[in-house]
């Protein structure tokens, strides 16, 4: 009973943890997307969403950035469409969540923590221009924003009572702007705080629930099978690390950086489990993003790109 108490008490801390440091970002995030919904016209928010062509720029150096912060407000901000698919996929690829902690904790050699930085950083850039200049080539990068079908999504009540939109879809950008400007600033902003509110405590609750789930079963299972299933099989090392890599808790990323420092894990194996450890912003993805296909279809996409520069990097005998 006493270690049954003492493994909730772990998983209730480390849960907190996980989820507590997102709802700033989220808040901010949702706050943004909602102005952005509720104050803008359809011509401002097309120009927004076409000056997104070089978003895989800023999203491959933001994603560096320790911890999984900002691969959360790209699934948000891709949800609503606001960035392009390229754009999440550049900073889900230079996410790395608790790797840099790991390897500054180790006393890892700076250029070599540099030039793995660097190397998630072009790698997530690269990629994303391609997803993007593929999309354009399908004729399929002409998404307009969806932040509305969010509201719609989590009912959120900031677009309740609009039967305009209901009979003419196509119209909605346009009534919305309208019924803004017959609103008082006041009234207006209240509503746009409390619908940013709302998304953020919905998402909040999600992503705490879905790690709690995840860290009673990093607690039973352990971090030493995680360790075991990486260095017993070392001709499967770069399919099986990008696979632990997809789990969306900050173990992943801890387990394969220390595997790493350890010397169990390669150079291929390593970049791989980090190329996809993209932590809570899975589940945002998953949570906010609808269908469900497209975000299986982003999932698997993720996890071919990491195995893919995985296996590059030890054909090319590359050593960090």
């Amino acid at each position: 009973m006493e270690e049954i108490m003492h493994i909730a008490e772990h998983v209730l801390e480390h849960s907190l943890a996980d989820t507590l440091y997102l709802i700033p970002l989220l808040w901010v995030t949702y706050l943004a997307m909602e102005w952005l919904e509720h104050k803008t016209g359809e011509r401002t928010q097309n120009a927004i969403r076409h000056a997104g062509a070089a978003g895989p720029i800023v999203g491959a150096f933001l994603g560096v950035v320790p911890q999984c912060g900002f691969s959360a407000v790209a699934a948000t901000l891709y949800a609503g469409r606001v960035i392009t698919l390229g754009t999440l996929f550049a900073v889900f690829l230079s996410t790395s969540d608790e790797m840099l902690p790991i390897f500054l904790a180790e006393a890892v050699p700076g250029n070599t923590i540099l030039s793995i930085m660097g190397a998630k950083v072009v790698i997530g850039m690269v990629m994303g221009f391609v997803v993007d200049a593929v999309l354009r080539l399908g004729r399929r990068d002409k998404d307009r924003l969806r932040i509305h079908e969010l509201c719609e999504q989590d009912q959120c009540g900031c677009n309740h009572d609009c039967r305009t939109c209901e009979a003419a879809p196509e119209r909605a950008y346009e009534h919305h702007d309208d019924v803004e400007h017959t609103h008082s600033h006041g009234h207006g902003w209240k509503g746009i705080l409390l619908s940013a509110t709302k998304h953020t405590v919905q998402v909040t609750l999600f992503i705490f629930v879905i790690t709690i789930v995840l860290n009673i079963v990093l607690e039973t299972v352990g971090e030493e099978a995680l360790a075991r299933l990486l260095g017993d099989n070392p001709a499967f090392s770069v399919f099986a690390t990008a696979l632990v890599g997809l789990i969306p808790n900050c173990a992943a990323s801890v387990v394969i950086a220390q595997l790493y420092v350890e010397g169990v894990l390669g150079a291929g194996a390593m970049l791989a489990g980090l190329l996809v450890s993209a932590g809570v912003g899975l589940l945002v993805l998953v949570r906010a993003n609808r269908p469900w296909r497209q975000n299986a279809a982003i999932i698997a996409l993720l996890y071919v790109i990491g195995v893919f520069w995985g296996l590059v990097c030890n054909a090319l005998g590359v050593v960090f």
